[in-house]
């Protein structure tokens, strides 16, 4: 977590949520701090239903807490008009799932592109700058090829490309190997760690498998609804 040196990408401070669906009360977060800069990993584990994917959702302005405030480059983002935030989040993060996510009717290269088109940068720029990631990727002869043609790492692959495009400060990742199997996992991860060294990002990552998470800087815990150092 953050040295105090650099500013942080992304801080949250007394972060709660607590669920209301079932009629009673169900507290998840009881009041998480931390705060992380670029270049730094760290790494969130616990048991299922402990709350991470939760807490990456609040982190990314997915969901909204209960009580307390995420900060992205110190703009509490619950606190900002809805176009503001959604600004603020597609400049600073990228997100990475367990599922790849991708249009199945688009090839790689379109996919990876999507996230600037949709912020109206030049077709040809974003072709461009999607065929640069997809070659760090290791996808450089694949580009053309649908989900459908490409094998789950290289899907998963595709995936954290088109997190990278838009040069954020954070990559957001839940579970990002976990729907592979070691060898891709472990190969897929290699890839993010490059990347994430070769572009200076943040980089957070929920994950229940050990083996991933002592590869990364930092790891915490998410336990009884706080987080611990591990």
């Amino acid at each position: 977590m953050s040295n105090g040196i650099t500013s942080p990408v992304v801080e949250c401070i007394g972060l709660r949520k607590t669920y209301q669906d079932t009629g009673a009360p169900l507290p998840v977060l009881l009041g998480i701090d931390f705060k992380i800069s670029r270049g730094e990993q760290l790494a969130i584990v616990g048991a299922s239903g402990s709350g991470k994917s939760t807490l990456l959702h609040l982190l990314g302005g997915l969901d909204k807490p209960s009580a307390g405030s995420v900060l992205l480059n110190g703009q509490n983002i619950n606190q900002l008009p809805a176009a503001v935030a959604g600004r603020l989040r597609n400049k600073t993060l990228g997100f990475v799932y367990q599922f790849h996510h991708l249009l199945p009717e688009f090839t790689a290269l379109e996919n990876v592109a999507m996230p600037l088109l949709i912020r109206k940068e030049k077709i040809l720029v974003a072709m461009q700058r999607a065929a640069d990631v997809l070659e760090k990727a290791g996808l450089k002869e694949r580009m053309q090829h649908k989900p459908s043609q490409l094998s789950g790492g290289e899907r998963q692959r595709a995936a954290i490309a088109r997190a990278m495009v838009t040069e954020p400060q954070c990559i957001l990742a839940d579970e990002p190997t976990g729907n592979l199997d070691n060898k891709n996992a472990a190969q897929v991860f290699d890839m993010m760690l490059e990347l994430n060294h070769s572009m200076g990002l943040a980089f957070v990552v929920v994950t229940h498998d050990h083996a991933i998470a002592e590869r990364m800087n930092s790891i915490v815990e998410l336990r009884n609804g706080s987080l611990h150092a591990v």
